[in-house]
């Protein structure tokens, strides 16, 4: 994650959820917020009825893999919050990527040359 900050606290969390937009899918849900910041900053949460501790850090690894390798195509200065749901489980990545993306575009935080691309 070269330009993104993780989101810790909760409060933060909170304000996003609150505050922001947010667009749902079969397998993810992503809340965003414009920030004064330079950078993003990525927020992930995987609920307790995904599964057990095991299941819950393969989705979150995935989602920040997905993350990393899409970061280029986001546009600096936004808090990202994904929230994993619980068919995150059994989807392929390439699912939750393309879901991941097309979340994005509909919330306007990918460049505007990668949404015309899809």
């Amino acid at each position: 994650m070269k330009q993104t900050v993780s989101l810790k606290q909760n409060r933060d969390f909170r304000r996003i959820y609150s505050k922001g937009k947010s667009a749902v899918s079969s397998c993810l849900a992503v809340y965003c917020r414009k920030s004064r910041l330079p950078t993003n900053r990525l927020g992930i949460t995987v609920g307790g009825k995904i599964g057990n501790a095991v299941v819950r850090n393969k989705v979150r690894r995935r989602i920040r893999e997905i993350y990393r390798t899409n970061e280029d195509k986001l546009q600096p200065g936004y808090d990202v919050v994904i929230v994993a749901r619980t068919r995150a489980v059994v989807t392929s990545y390439a699912a939750l990527e393309r879901s991941f993306l097309q979340l994005g575009d509909k919330l306007g935080f990918l460049r505007r040359e990668e949404a015309t691309k899809q």
